[in-house]
């Protein structure tokens, strides 16, 4: 006998009592879909992405204490996400955002259900999270999505495509698909997230993806020079040579 797939988690988020309770209705046509809960504004939505880690935002871009991507901008891991507004022009950031699609206000039952099923497709290939409260939060894998905003471009971002992160200060820039972003992060900051066996500290200013490394040379004073698969090279300070030899050993 086959196991039911468990539901999909959603997180409804809508200045608007009426918008959400359409959303309810459209909703309520798909039985494998357990509506975790609501929020009407910015701080509200944050709190309750971090706090229910739904499958599924359907996030409205328009709010009176902000919009959508604002939301994004205050999380550290952001879910699937597909807007729901009533406003054409935001599609090409929706989409730079990576969102999994942008429904029009009224939503039509067809657009929904085509969403419905990429993240569906998105839960299978990752598998189901952990409910919050089964274990604390640990560091964040290859597999995991980060929402990076630098100015007006935005990105959602799984950290198995990040080649490398160089930090200066309390600012780090993150190179990913031939792109770079840069972010309010520190260097300890950003070590306390990030899954060690993922991300080695080649220098005192930079982190690697292991996964990225193509080749591997000698450099002056007993370190190594590293080659990206996106080209780039990188320093390994004698330092941190032994550690990236032990790592990378049989």
């Amino acid at each position: 006998m086959s196991v039911p797939a468990p539901a999909m988690r959603v997180l409804i988020v809508d200045d608007t009592r009426l918008a959400r309770q359409e959303l309810r209705t459209l909703l309520a046509a798909h039985g494998d879909v357990d509506i975790v809960g609501e929020a009407d504004d910015v701080p509200a939505a944050v709190e309750a992405i971090e706090r229910l880690q739904p499958d599924l935002v359907l996030l409205d871009i328009q709010m009176p204490s902000g919009t959508g991507f604002d939301v994004l901008d205050k999380l550290e891991s952001a879910p699937p996400v597909v807007f729901t507004t009533a406003y054409d022009q935001y599609a090409l950031q929706a989409f730079a955002a990576n969102a999994l699609d942008y429904l029009l206000k009224p939503v039509a039952p067809a657009r929904l259900a085509e969403a419905l099923a990429r993240v569906r497709e998105r839960v299978v290939q990752r598998g189901r999270s952990p409910a919050p409260d089964a274990q604390p939060r640990g560091p964040l894998g290859p597999g995991d999505q980060v929402f990076l905003r630098d100015g007006e471009r935005c990105w959602f971002v799984s950290l198995g495509e990040v080649s490398r992160i160089v930090v200066d200060g309390n600012y780090a820039s993150v190179w990913f698909r031939d792109q770079k972003a840069m972010i309010a992060r520190s260097l300890s900051a950003l070590e306390a997230r990030l899954d060690p066996a993922l991300f080695f500290r080649a220098n005192r200013n930079t982190l690697v993806n292991l996964r990225m490394i193509k080749a591997i040379d000698l450099a002056v004073g007993e370190g190594y020079l590293l080659t990206l698969k996106d080209g780039q090279e990188v320093e390994v300070s004698r330092r941190q040579a032994k550690e990236l030899r032990e790592r990378l050993a049989l």
